[in-house]
């Protein structure tokens, strides 16, 4: 019985070792990367200039063509990232001032998502790799349900993460596998979609008093940068239309555009726009706040 426990507690141990080993150089490689995607382009930066910046999801990087605002003289990226939530875009400007960019305007999509306050585990887990290397990381994901584990366990968030930063994401990384994520200084453009669903129901979306919105609004304003937020174009088939007003009422300060492109034409799905679409919503947002 004796022997069979210490047998035990070595395997415990050894398995202990070898999870420290992984989670160590699997972070070694992420902490090596600034080629893969946006989260990565900006933790593994220094300081950058920038006239705007784009944030929010795939209404925001799908929608704002960056070379349209390069062609007027301003220096842009699209940090867009389909699939985010508020919770990502704040962090991923608190990165930003972290790394000391200096940044003049930040365009906020700022519509559907202020209907939740969750993190998206999809594109939250992209974080992780850094949780203890960034102080800024690690308060961000304090109060989520499995912050514990993924702090404390070794290699724990690489095996529940897989599919975003486990193995083969770490191999693309080594390899320096190329993605299309950073081309046409971070826009995505969408093409037409002849089977595309047209309609969309926002009749049980509520926005909320969101907390990251709120957030992204006081970062702004410590860091003496002009927020512009706005909600960006629906199709025309769509129920519940109300919710943008509803926003309004909330935060009367987020200018709305919802109804700014029509016609189905520019549209990839009834929430995103094709590239025809998004040239001509982003020149209307040029025209109304970059005049000058």
């Amino acid at each position: 019985m004796k022997r069979f426990i210490i047998f035990t507690i070595k395997i415990l141990l050894l398995t202990f070792l070898v999870l420290v080993v992984l989670d160590i150089a699997y972070t070694q490689v992420y902490l090596q990367s600034s080629h893969r995607g946006k989260i990565d382009y900006v933790y593994n930066s220094k300081a950058r200039n920038y006239d705007v910046v784009i944030l929010g999801s795939s209404r925001a990087n799908n929608h704002f063509v960056a070379p349209l605002f390069e062609e007027k003289g301003l220096k842009t990226f699209n940090y867009g990232i389909s699939g985010g939530h508020l919770f990502e875009a704040s962090l991923l400007l608190k990165l930003m001032v972290e790394r000391h960019y200096k940044i003049k305007n930040v365009i906020l999509e700022a519509d559907l998502n202020l209907a939740n306050e969750k993190e998206s585990e999809s594109v939250a887990s992209k974080f992780l790799p850094y949780i203890h290397r960034s102080k800024v990381i690690e308060s961000h994901f304090a109060q989520q349900p499995h912050f514990w584990a993924n702090y404390y366990i070794p290699f724990y968030r690489y095996v529940v993460f897989a599919p975003q930063i486990g193995f083969r994401e770490m191999y693309n990384t080594v390899s320096a596998k190329p993605t299309k994520l950073l081309n046409h200084r971070g826009y995505y453009p969408l093409g037409k979609n002849p089977n595309a669903n047209m309609k969309n129901d926002l009749t049980n979306l509520k926005p909320l008093q969101n907390s990251y919105y709120e957030e992204i609004k006081q970062i702004c304003k410590e860091n003496n940068i002009n927020l512009i937020a706005v909600m960006t174009p629906m199709c025309s088939n769509v129920k519940g239309l109300d919710y943008f007003q509803k926003v309004s009422s909330i935060y009367p300060e987020i200018h709305n555009y919802e109804n700014a492109v029509e016609g189905d034409q520019y549209f990839s799905s009834c929430g995103h726009l094709n590239d025809n679409g998004a040239r001509k919503f982003t020149t209307v947002i040029i025209k109304d706040f970059f005049k000058k």
